[in-house]
């Protein structure tokens, strides 16, 4: 039987960290959120390995520009839970963008991410989420994309 030993396998060590800036205004929450979580888990890269966290990391600005489709902007909400009885809150989408708007877009990539894992946590702490145009990540040489 002839077996294929050469089949790569990337290691945390071999990856190569790179920035990248997004600009959120005008883009669609959960596109936008899709992208980013492809860039954060490295799946843009061909070097990508399931469960090597070979992934960059993303600076998004403009967090509360971002736009949604149809009536969700409306209907949308945000709820958590304190586990006392009555203790759920419920926050709609527009108090929210008012009040947290960095958190919608967290909440959209961390949902994107592999669920329950110590590899998606690791990559989430490579995203950074800037409400306005300016951010403090200058020392990381970030790279511009447009989507």
């Amino acid at each position: 039987m002839n077996r294929n030993r050469n089949t790569f396998m990337a290691k945390r060590e071999d990856a190569d960290v790179e920035w990248f800036v997004f600009d959120a205004e005008g883009k669609t929450l959960g596109r936008l959120a899709s992208e980013i979580a492809k860039v954060l888990r490295g799946k843009h890269k061909p070097t990508f390995t399931p469960h090597a966290d070979t992934g960059d990391g993303v600076i998004i600005i403009n967090a509360e520009k971002v736009e949604t489709t149809g009536n969700k902007e409306g209907q949308k909400v945000y709820r958590r839970y304190s586990g006392y009885p009555g203790g759920q809150k419920v926050i709609p989408y527009r108090v929210m963008l008012e009040r947290k708007p960095t958190f919608i877009l967290e909440h959209a990539v961390k949902g994107m991410m592999p669920k329950k894992s110590s590899l998606a946590r690791a990559q989430l702490k490579r995203l950074r989420i800037f409400k306005g145009t300016e951010h403090t990540m200058q020392a990381q040489k970030p790279t511009k994309v447009e989507i």
